[in-house]
This record gives structure tokens, C-alpha cells and sequence, in this order.
């Protein structure tokens, strides 16, 4: 008679086989960083991925805790496209919650389960360069999009690839606060989504997955899309189907396959060991993002 856990080892074994070796970037954010059980699962399963020969990279949100610092001190948060709008006293906060507590925090949870985690902003080590980012809104297709200035905001343009490599080589999982440097020093908050889309990109990673709140990209009648390709996803965003904070993550998701990335997956954090049941197991449970043969063709032209 098989034994259950007998029968999941044997499942997984062709998955970690495929995935030993294999750079994979994590966006790691939503629920999954506030719940305290979701939380050590989230740091034993990346603990468990390196200790079978995958190189987890971390990128981490932490906008809720933003969001509390600034209610505590009387500011008032403001975003558009999902941006967060960042005059200097936002970025202070930003700095200070990302890059001290919500990163220290993560990087020991790993280590108390057995992981060896260093935690870095985009200022380390020049890991992330950055220039201003300028938003371009557009309410109405028949009227002029709106520039929209959104402060020190900034969007990455070169990533240190040599300083993950090594700390990877070396055991290390890095776990990377979404803060940049500009050329002349300057500090700049970036979009942890984009962040994790640019430095998969750099690296060429096998896969970049979202952690979010929902399912994945989910069709009209909110059922569960477990594969979508670029022109479908153009099409949804389109007919308002998928909206809001989605469309940012898919349009990361399409730029990074286009830059050499192999897979993106979008899956659901707020269930246990999502990580686990999304690589090693032989149905998912979120969607996977691909390129269709057009968008394929124009990314490697």
C-alpha cells in the first residue's frame, strides 16, 4: 500500500530534478507578508528550495506597512496606476519600513529556519540603478493621456547581476527591498512588481513568480485562467476584465519573457506552501503567462 507522503516525494522528484540549478525570482507580497502562519511557510519553502539546489531570488513589497507608518505620523497615502506618489517625506518612510523592518524581518524568519538570507536595497552594492519615472495616464482613449510627475519614483535601468550570482553561488538567498540608486545618488521608491520583472529579466531567471492576494488572472465569470498568452491578455485588459493592479504585473510579466525569462506565474499567496504546490506539483494552481507567436517574434527581433 503507498504512503501519502511517499506518494507527493515522488511527485515532486521530477520537478526539483528540472528545477535544480535554476534562478527563480519570487515577488513577494500581499497577505502572504502580513498572516504569521503564511508567513514562516513562506520561509520554510524558500529555505526547503535552496536546500535542493534552486537559487530563490526575494523581491518584497510592503505597502500595508507603509501605509501604517504614514497613518501613524498623519500622512496620507496617494497612488496612481498603482504608484505610490513619493514627495521626500514619503520616501523617508518608504527607506525606512522596506529597507529596515519589513527586510529584516523576512531575512530572519529564513534564517531561523535554517536558511542563509541577506537582506539588500537596490542601494547595496549599486545592485539597482535607477532614473525617474513619469506616468502616463490615460482615462479617456479619446483625450491626450495625462504626464503625471509621481515625485522620487523611478524605474530600474541596470541591475547588478554580479552581486546576486555571488551571494547565490555561496548559499546565500537574497532578499531585495525595492529602493534604487540614480546616478547621482539620489534615492528612488520602485514598484517591487517591476523590480522583480527587471532583475528576472537581468538574469535571465527560468521563472519569476507573483505572490498576490487572488487566484491568478482570472476570465469574466471570475474563474481561474490557468495559461494566458499576451494577445489574450491585451484583449482582457481591454474589455476591463482584468484591471486595476493586474495590468502593471502582466505588462512586467510580458516585458520579462520577452527579455529571456522562461516562465512568469502568477499564483495566490494567501494559501499554504503556494510556493510548493505551484512548482512541484503536476497541476498548479495559479496562471502562467506566455508569449503568443507575435509578441514572441517582436521580443527577439
Amino acid at each position: 500500500m503507498a504512503h501519502p507522503v511517499a506518494d507527493i516525494l515522488i511527485e515532486a522528484l521530477p520537478y526539483i530534478r528540472k528545477f535544480s540549478g535554476m534562478t527563480l525570482v519570487i515577488k513577494y507580497g500581499g497577505h502572504a507578508m502580513v498572516d504569521p502562519r503564511l508567513k514562516e511557510d513562506f520561509a520554510r519553502d524558500v529555505t526547503l528550495l535552496k536546500f535542493v539546489g534552486i537559487h530563490p531570488v526575494i523581491v518584497h513589497g510592503g505597502g500595508p506597512q507603509i501605509n501604517s507608518v504614514m497613518d501613524q505620523m498623519g500622512m496620507k497615502p496617494r497612488f496612481v496606476r498603482g504608484m505610490r506618489m513619493t514627495d521626500q517625506a514619503t520616501m523617508d518612510v518608504v527607506e525606512m519600513v522596506l529597507g529596515g523592518k519589513v527586510n529584516k524581518a523576512i531575512v530572519a524568519r529564513i534564517n531561523r529556519h535554517g536558511g542563509k538570507a541577506v537582506g539588500l536595497t537596490g542601494k547595496d552594492g549599486g545592485l539597482l540603478l535607477a532614473e525617474k519615472l513619469q506616468i502616463v495616464h490615460r482615462e479617456d482613449a479619446a483625450k491626450a493621456p495625462e504626464i503625471i510627475d509621481p515625485g522620487l519614483v523611478g524605474k530600474v535601468t541596470r541591475v547588478n547581476t554580479e552581486l546576486i550570482q555571488t551571494l547565490a553561488s555561496r548559499g546565500f538567498i537574497p532578499v531585495i527591498a525595492p529602493v534604487g540608486s540614480g546616478v547621482s545618488g539620489e534615492t528612488y521608491n520602485i514598484n517591487a512588481d517591476l523590480v522583480a520583472g527587471k532583475i528576472a529579466s537581468f538574469l535571465k531567471a527560468g521563472r519569476l513568480l507573483f505572490l498576490t492576494d487572488v487566484d491568478g488572472v482570472l476570465d469574466a465569470e471570475n474563474r481561474l485562467i490557468s495559461s494566458v498568452d499576451a494577445r489574450t491578455l491585451d484583449r482582457l485588459i481591454a474589455e476591463k476584465i482584468v484591471s486595476g493592479g493586474m495590468i502593471p504585473k502582466m505588462e512586467y510579466a510580458v516585458e520579462a519573457l520577452k527579455n529571456g525569462v522562461q516562465k512568469v506565474q502568477i499564483i495566490n499567496g494567501n494559501r499554504r506552501h503556494a510556493l510548493l504546490l505551484e512548482l512541484f506539483t503536476d497541476k498548479g494552481i495559479g496562471t502562467e503567462i506566455t508569449l503568443d507567436a507575435a509578441a514572441r517574434a517582436s521580443g527577439e527581433a
